[in-house]
């Protein structure tokens, strides 16, 4: 298996202070909004960008949580292989709010309609949003769009992203696999 990088630490810090821009851009003091990782990757990139808007911006009540989306897997009975769950940890209401959903890669929007669905266990909210790191456009099973991307990357069908965080895999980059 051969890879290639992608994007380096610094390259994604300067990502992620141009996503957490954004998001500010957008939502303003998060006073009505708030911020979802999708579990089990998708809470890296949440914890940082959490950490970003707290310390670069000042904002004090932001909104966050994690949310599990195993058991809403529509591939969830299909394998041999046991999923095991992840924590979801929301404590707060989504009635009404502006939740931004976060993953780190959106690839054939499958994870996606998930957290949809899991989202749904906590109230309605007004609007949903999407952000992720790495965006494989060519991929879809579901018309998914992130609002809010890092990166597109084109990869063919035996090529895989993979997203590495110092905090789980000892360093921060993104690889292009192939078989």
């Amino acid at each position: 298996m051969s890879q290639k990088l992608l994007l380096n630490a610094k390259e994604i810090n300067i990502i992620l202070q141009r996503l957490a821009c954004q998001l500010v851009e957008n939502h303003k003091n998060f006073e009505n909004s708030a911020l979802i990782g999708i579990q089990p990757r998708g809470s890296f990139l949440a914890n940082r960008l959490y950490d970003i808007l707290k310390k670069d911006y000042g904002l004090t009540s932001l909104n966050y949580g994690k949310l599990d989306i195993t058991f809403y897997r529509d591939d969830f009975r299909r394998g041999d292989k046991v999923l095991k769950a992840s924590e979801t940890d929301i404590d707060f209401i989504v009635e009404n709010k502006h939740v931004v959903l976060i993953d780190d890669v959106l690839f054939t929007g499958r994870s996606i309609r998930s957290a949809l669905t899991a989202l749904q266990s906590f109230g309605r909210p007004s609007k949903i949003e999407l952000l992720t790191l790495i965006d494989r456009r060519f991929s879809r099973h579901l018309p998914i769009q992130p609002d809010y991307n890092g990166r597109k990357v084109d990869a063919i069908n035996d090529e895989h992203v993979k997203v590495c965080w110092i905090e789980n895999d000892g360093e921060d980059a993104i690889y292009l696999l192939k078989n």
